[in-house]
């Protein structure tokens, strides 16, 4: 299950360094603008998924590649992110 997520951050990472011409991960690694306001936009769509009870899953998987393309974009490791979890255990 977790190798889903694993591959996600390996071919963001391959698209900074060997980029595919007309990728959309590209076109969001690229555009720091632009992944934010798409970070927001699946978040907003998210909860509104919630809250009417449709779409969940299928938002949800918005919010998680466009937040951890988000992260690459910005030089953000997801590693980082996780140890910083992994200190919060109590």
């Amino acid at each position: 299950m977790l190798s889903t997520l694993e591959n996600l951050i390996k071919l963001a990472r391959d698209r900074k360094i060997n980029p595919v011409e007309g990728s959309y991960t590209n076109k969001l690694l690229e555009d720091k603008s632009l992944a934010k306001e798409k970070v927001l936009e699946e978040i907003n769509e998210l909860i509104e998924a919630v809250e009417q009870d449709t779409n969940k899953i299928h938002e949800a998987a918005d919010v998680l590649y466009h937040l951890l393309i988000y992260l690459e974009s910005n030089k953000i490791n997801i590693e980082d992110v996780m140890s910083e979890l992994e200190k919060r255990k109590k």
